[in-house]
């Protein structure tokens, strides 16, 4: 792609007042400095000043229109990718202001737009070169709780998890409130009279210098509760006597001690904002109905991390696990009279300075009256699933340049996550071909991934077999912009002026890896102990004192870069996991089947489809429409002949089926990958008891979910070494599943050789693999 020297700005929108803050910004520091408001002040600022002055341009200059629409200097998807990543040239030690200082003459001498963008154009092209190549090693392994599989989802456990999830948080973002607040219907008149009801003298509820006149005296939860649900309670009747024809069917819920239906472990959740009807006397409340989730605490010192921000976030998973159309979820926490707001993502969580409820009054209302008031788009609804009247949902899409509209049946799967992919699908039809199922496929995706409605098109091209058939992809758009995290969720947020909250002890899944490299035989596996580094200790500081920065070593990337896009994928197989298999014989069938696919899709494509998983194996015994077996999410497919990473920020894949080899660091290869398919019947045999009935936990397996990489891989490779020890270990195997030892164990003889791990690569074990499930199934079935 040939990139602009200099920009075509003939059709630009003008520059106009837009660059007035920074303006003014500079004034400011100049006079605090004693200094004149000229360019020649520069060289007296301090390098903090100097920092905060190139900050203050940036933020101006994103207000500049039609950034994601402009082509990048430096090889990004677009101009807006550059000025990100010019935050983190501002923030790191190479940051020189010289670079800088062509800009700020133009800005500063009030310049021509063509000038401006002139300029600017040069500076993100000196400043934000192309990223370098990593040496070579395979995408580093993220440890999120979208990976869990078959546990009970203790506290203890996922606190650990979500908090590598989540990695670093946003907080004091300055205008948090501007941006999450605007464009609100009515929000300002009913703010406005909601507040000065307040005040009114002969029934004052509020006083400038005192603060709420009924505030508890005691701040515990229980007090604090029944304050909050007041208000919140007074102000909608507030809002609606100001406005008899305001339509306001929110309320506030409050059952602080009834766990919430629809979470595997028992959440209980403080406050949250839902809509009046969920509110039924007797009834226990569900995720699915909570709208916006509240967190409180006693005291104003629990505004931290291990404190509170985790007890909010784990309900936050909560809700989204529970709601498939939601893109993200705002909530706040009030710790003693200390209010935040917030905003989690499918990269992380924002969040608001904190604001003394006591102090602005009138801030109190505003946040209240905006969450009664904001629409479903406004709380993070996904506008692009239409519903009808009868209350189905359907999907607009143009395919081969025709409109056609899809029809959402069912939701056949929902992960439970934060940050990631948050794969949803949903088992759908062509108007007016109900009965030819498909399926339709949402996921966040990592914009340096291939996209993954390729990847399925180019192996439908190909003729895979046993692999789900493409039928239509594209990135969905809602209120008519790509839907992407930094650009459309988080538009307009200053994260440039945040404080940035990154966990003590953090170690980045690169680091993590390159731990793990050193580790390759046998007898080293044994004899070494657990580093302290990875143990990783939470923090009680509510923030870190510095912005965080990113090493050249690291491929994790800043927080404040890493960005997702919505993609959606419709495929032509609907079916169902193996496990739901009607009889063994027809499970090996389905395993055999999939297994061919993972081959043919290396053979004619050189894709790895990366994520073998219980979840990714699927069957059909039903539909003439469908492939009988198949492999489906092609989102971590790689390509086995690569030079360098995929620059994602990490892999997600299912760690209790990851192979051995690659929890241990090595790039996953097409033959590697076979062992996955190993743990995925090893793992159905202790976990399900046939097709009609729930699966099971196991402790010593459910911490296969928690485990260090290093340490899994010790487990594993114990449990497959030694034939005794393998044998007292399918003891674990269900009743129904017992049958199968003798070729699960074959299986693990194939793979592992005399106890060790593979050292060379033998294109043979395909083979081998697919002659043990062709005889344990011929046998299956002569004995039916």
């Amino acid at each position: 792609m040939v990139h602009p020297e200099k920009p075509d700005t003939h059709k630009a929108e003008p520059i106009g007042e837009k660059l007035d803050r920074f303006l003014e910004s500079f004034k400011a520091t100049c006079d605090d400095l004693g200094l004149p408001a000229t360019l020649e002040s520069i060289s007296q600022f301090g390098s903090q000043d100097l920092r905060n002055v190139a900050l203050d341009l940036l933020s101006a200059l994103r207000a500049l229109p039609d950034m994601r629409k402009r082509q990048s200097v430096n090889n990004r998807r677009n101009l807006l990718d550059d000025f990100l990543s010019l935050n983190a040239v501002i923030a790191s030690d190479a940051f020189d202001i010289d670079h800088f200082i062509p800009l700020m003459r133009v800005v500063l001498n009030q310049g021509s737009d063509n000038l401006i963008w002139e300029k600017l154009y040069a500076t993100l092209r000196e400043t934000t070169p192309p990223p370098k190549p990593l040496p070579f090693l395979d995408t580093p392994y993220l440890h999120t709780t979208s990976s869990i599989v078959n546990s009970s989802e203790y506290r203890k456990h996922i606190d650990a998890v979500l908090k590598e999830e989540l990695g670093s948080i946003f907080i004091n973002v300055p205008n948090f409130h501007e941006v999450f607040f605007k464009g609100i219907d009515g929000f300002e008149a009913a703010r406005t009279t909601v507040f000065e009801r307040c005040q009114e003298s002969d029934s004052a509820l509020y006083c400038e210098g005192t603060g709420w006149l009924d505030w508890p005296a005691s701040t515990q939860e229980k007090e604090v509760l029944a304050w909050i649900t007041g208000k919140i309670d007074l102000f909608r009747s507030l809002m609606i006597e100001g406005n008899p024809h305001l339509s306001l069917r929110r309320t506030v819920l409050a059952q602080p001690s009834n766990p919430l239906q629809g979470s595997t472990a028992n959440r209980k959740l403080d406050v949250a904002i839902v809509d009046e009807s969920e509110i039924v006397a007797g009834h226990t409340s569900h995720w699915s109905r909570i709208l916006i989730p509240g967190e409180l605490k006693s005291s104003p010192e629990l505004d931290t991390a291990s404190s509170t921000w985790r007890d909010l976030s784990r309900y936050v998973r909560e809700v989204f696990t529970a709601q498939d159309t939601r893109r993200f979820v705002l909530g706040f926490t009030l710790c003693g009279s200390l209010m935040r707001l917030w905003e989690f993502d499918r990269v992380g969580a924002t969040a608001s300075e904190f604001f003394d409820i006591n102090k602005d009054g009138s801030k109190f209302v505003s946040v209240i009256v905006g969450y009664l008031l904001m629409d479903y788009n406004q709380l993070g609804y996904d506008s692009s699933i239409v519903y009808s009247s009868d209350g189905k949902r359907s999907i607009n899409i143009l395919r081969d340049r025709q409109p056609e509209r899809i029809i959402l049946d069912e939701l056949t799967r929902r992960t439970s996550c934060i940050a990631g992919r948050a794969t949803t699908c949903w088992k759908a039809h062509r108007e007016g071909e109900s009965n030819v199922p498909l399926v339709v496929k949402d996921s966040w995706q990592d914009p340096e991934r291939d996209e993954e409605g390729m990847l399925l098109q180019e192996a439908s091209d190909s003729g895979v077999i046993n692999i789900t058939r493409h039928f239509f992809h594209e990135t969905v758009l809602v209120d008519g912009n790509e839907d992407d995290i930094f650009a459309n969720i988080r538009e307009g947020l200053d994260l440039a002026r945040a404080k940035c909250h990154k966990p003590a002890r953090f170690v980045t899944p690169l680091a993590d890896e390159a731990i793990a490299r050193k580790t390759r035989s046998i007898s080293s596996i044994a004899g070494r102990k657990r580093s302290s580094s990875r143990a990783g200790t939470d923090t009680s500081l509510p923030i870190c004192k510095r912005t965080c920065s990113r090493s050249s070593s690291e491929n994790s990337g800043r927080a404040d870069t890493q960005n997702r896009v919505h993609r959606r994928v419709i495929v032509q197989d609907y079916g169902k996991p193996l496990y739901r298999a009607s009889s063994l014989a027809a499970m090996l069938n389905a395993l055999l089947g999939c297994l061919e696919g993972y081959h043919d899709l290396y053979i004619k494509t050189g894709l790895l489809q990366g994520d073998i998983s219980t979840g990714n194996l699927m069957m059909n015994e039903d539909n003439s429409h469908s492939r009988t077996a198949f492999l489906i999410d092609l989102d971590l497919a790689i390509r086995e002949k690569r030079d360098q990473p995929s620059g994602a920020r990490g892999k997600t894949g299912t760690r209790a089926f990851m192979p051995i080899g690659q929890l241990l660091g090595e790039p996953l290869s097409w033959v590697l990958g076979l062992e996955s398919f190993f743990w995925v019947l090893f793992w159905m045999c202790i976990h399900y008891d046939g097709p009609d009935k729930k699966s099971r936990v196991i402790r010593e397996f459910d911490e296969w979910n928690y485990a260090s990489m290093e340490r899994l891989a010790k487990w594993k490779l114990g449990t497959v070494s030694d034939n005794h020890i393998f044998e007292s270990t399918m003891d674990n195997f269900t009743d129904y599943y017992s049958p199968l030892k003798p070729w699960v164990d074959e299986l693990r003889k194939a793979i592992f050789p005399d106890g060790r791990l593979r050292r060379k690569e033998d294109e043979k074990l395909f083979d081998r693999m697919c002659e043990i499930l062709r005889n344990a199934r011929d046998t299956l079935r002569m004995a039916q």
